[in-house]
C-alpha cells in the first residue's frame, strides 16, 4: 500500500513538473515563442523554393511582434523574462527574412552588398559585446529600435510581396545603423543586464545604472 502511495505520488510529482514550466509563461511569452518555433518550418520553405508561402508565414511572425508587445502593455503582465524572450524572437525573424533575401533576391544583396554589411557587420559586434560582458543579448527595446525593427520589416516585405523601394532601404539602413550605435552606448552604461530602457536620455536618468542597485533591482518589469 505504501509503495502505491510513494508511486503514485511519484508519478503526480513528475507529471506536475511540465504544468509548472508551462506556467511560468504568460500568453506574451507564447507569441514570442512562435516567432522562435517557426524558425526551422521558415527555413525549409526557403529551401524548397516557396518565396509567397514563406512571405506569408514571415509576415505573421512579424505581426506576432506587434501582438505580444500590445498584450504584454494591456494585461500588465511586461517582465524582465518576456523582454528577453521577444528580443530572441526578433533577432530569429530578423536572420530569417535576410537570409529569405540571400535566396530569393540574389541580384538585390549582391547589388547592395556593401551598403548591408555597414548595417549587419556592427549589429554583429553588438551582439558579441552584448554575449561577452552579460552572457546573452540585450533587451533594452529602446524607441529607436523598435522603429528600426518596424522600417525592417516593412521592407524586407515589400520586396518579398513585390520590388524593393529604395529609398526605405536606404532609411532602413540608416536606422539600423543608429540603432546599433545606441545599443553599443547602452552596454558600455550599464554594468548588469537590464531590460525596458528608453533611449540614452532615459538611461542618463535611470537609476538601475548605478551598482549599489544590484542584479534584481536591474531586471524589473519593462514596456516592451
Amino acid at each position: 500500500m505504501n509503495q502505491y502511495l510513494i508511486g503514485t505520488a511519484s508519478k503526480d510529482a513528475n507529471s506536475a513538473i511540465p504544468m509548472t514550466v508551462f506556467k511560468k509563461y504568460n500568453i506574451a511569452d507564447w507569441f514570442s515563442f512562435y516567432r522562435i518555433a517557426t524558425a526551422p518550418f521558415l527555413l525549409v520553405l526557403i529551401w524548397l523554393g516557396e518565396r509567397e508561402l514563406f512571405s506569408w508565414f514571415l509576415l505573421v511572425s512579424y505581426l506576432t511582434d506587434a501582438i505580444d508587445g500590445f498584450i504584454a502593455r494591456t494585461l500588465e503582465i511586461t517582465s524582465a523574462r518576456g523582454s528577453q524572450i521577444d528580443s530572441i524572437g526578433d533577432q530569429v525573424t530578423l536572420v530569417i527574412g535576410l537570409i529569405g533575401l540571400v535566396f530569393f533576391e540574389p541580384d538585390f544583396i549582391i547589388k547592395n552588398l556593401v551598403l548591408i554589411l555597414i548595417a549587419f557587420i556592427p549589429y554583429l559586434v553588438q551582439m558579441g559585446i552584448a554575449l561577452k560582458k552579460y552572457g546573452k543579448p540585450t533587451a533594452f527595446h529602446t524607441y529607436l529600435a523598435k522603429l528600426s525593427a518596424i522600417v525592417q520589416g516593412t521592407f524586407i516585405l515589400w520586396l518579398l510581396f513585390f520590388e524593393p523601394v529604395y529609398w526605405l532601404f536606404y532609411f532602413m539602413i540608416v536606422l539600423g545603423v543608429l540603432e546599433t550605435v545606441e545599443e553599443i552606448i547602452l552596454i558600455f552604461m550599464y554594468k548588469n543586464w537590464v531590460a525596458g530602457v528608453k533611449g540614452i536620455y532615459w538611461a542618463v536618468k535611470d537609476k538601475r545604472r548605478l551598482s549599489k542597485y544590484g542584479q534584481n533591482q536591474m531586471t524589473r518589469p519593462n514596456d516592451a
